[in-house]
């Protein structure tokens, strides 16, 4: 794992590479809790353990603009990392507070110089408030009739007590209706499982865990993004 600095902001990241050629590059945000790339580490390993490599920022969601200026720096060095380190595309990946940030990127492709990522991966978000990034809500915004610029890959846990199932269920939805590639899978585990992680009430921190549906859950994530890595879509796992 290398570590970087990106953007004037100043913050780090860490960048995970496969053994091989990469497949893709993969932008991973995390959620609300303040630089807190680590608790990525497990999925990011997984990921590029299968072909991808994986770039996980600090951004701090207590700054005066709510992080979206470390997001959006974060997204630059992605991008110029693609073009100029990596091969294959540029995925965009989000776990909580990150995954409404993910989303609202898609839907505002200002935000991204013209040059999209090609898939997007939102781990139990919810989408019914100010996405980090835009300040605007993903749910207002198709409504106004925005589109997202890459297919939407949903992933929740159903046992999800902080940001329950039902957010991902109502923008799956909504992106069916508006005729958007989306796709929504559901894994038995609850919201810190998805990253194959657990919550450790002592320390406020996620944890890695060998906690059997997480890691299942994560592997199912991973899966996502490598099809993603080939494919402009996957098939449509209705909420299960």
């Amino acid at each position: 794992m290398d570590i970087r600095t990106y953007g004037p902001s100043g913050k780090h990241l860490d960048i995970h590479r496969p053994d091989g050629p990469p497949t893709a590059t993969v932008l991973l945000w995390h959620g609300t809790g303040p630089d807190e790339r680590d608790v990525l580490r497990p999925l990011a390993r997984t990921a590029a353990a299968h072909g991808l490599t994986v770039l996980v920022p600090d951004w701090r969601a207590d700054a005066a603009d709510n992080g979206r200026t470390h997001l959006l720096e974060s997204l630059a060095f992605a991008r110029t990392f693609a073009q100029e380190e990596a091969t294959g595309p540029l995925l965009l990946a989000g776990w909580s507070a990150g995954a409404g940030a993910a989303v609202g990127t898609a839907l505002h492709p200002g935000l991204t110089a013209g040059r999209p990522p090609t898939a997007v991966l939102a781990l139990s978000g919810r989408y019914d408030v100010p996405a980090r990034t835009t300040g605007t809500t993903p749910l207002a915004d198709l409504e106004k009739g925005l589109a997202p610029t890459a297919p939407v890959h949903l992933l929740h846990g159903t046992n999800d007590t902080v940001i329950p199932t039902g957010h991902s269920r109502t923008l799956a939805e909504a992106l069916r209706k508006a005729g958007h590639t989306v796709t929504y899978t559901e894994c038995p585990t609850d919201h810190a499982g998805t990253i194959m992680t657990e919550y450790d009430p002592a320390t406020n921190r996620c944890r890695p865990t060998d906690n059997e549906a997480a890691v299942a859950a994560g592997e199912t994530a991973v899966q996502m993004l490598v099809k993603s890595a080939t494919s402009t879509g996957l098939a449509d796992p209705r909420p299960r």
